[in-house]
């Protein structure tokens, strides 16, 4: 029997290794695992995968984050981190609603 996850190479048999985390880690692993309805080691091993590949960034974005940080840095207006966090909470859910134009 072949599982397949996703578009990716099908899974194979693994050898496991038991990894100590501390309890805030391990049960931030599992709530975050829980989310996508995947296994803790699937996680890990999505985090890992993230590490390593290369992420590639067009030149066009590098540049707008470049004009908006220095607009920030020459006093330009920042949005307050509560209304951040709110907007966050939202995603996910029937709330959801795209961040607005400025």
């Amino acid at each position: 029997m072949t599982i397949v996850q996703h578009d990716r190479e099908p899974l194979r048999p693994m050898k496991k290794q038991l990894i100590e985390v501390d309890e805030p880690v391990a049960a931030t692993l599992k709530m975050r695992a829980a989310e996508p309805a995947v296994s803790v080691s699937e996680l890990v091993a999505e985090l890992v995968n993230l590490d390593i590949e290369p992420v590639s960034v067009e030149l066009t974005d590098i540049a707008e984050l470049d004009r908006i940080w220095n607009g920030i840095k020459n006093g330009g207006a920042t949005i307050p981190n509560s209304k951040v966090v709110r907007w966050l909470r939202t995603w996910g859910t029937s709330d959801f609603r795209p961040w607005p134009k400025q």
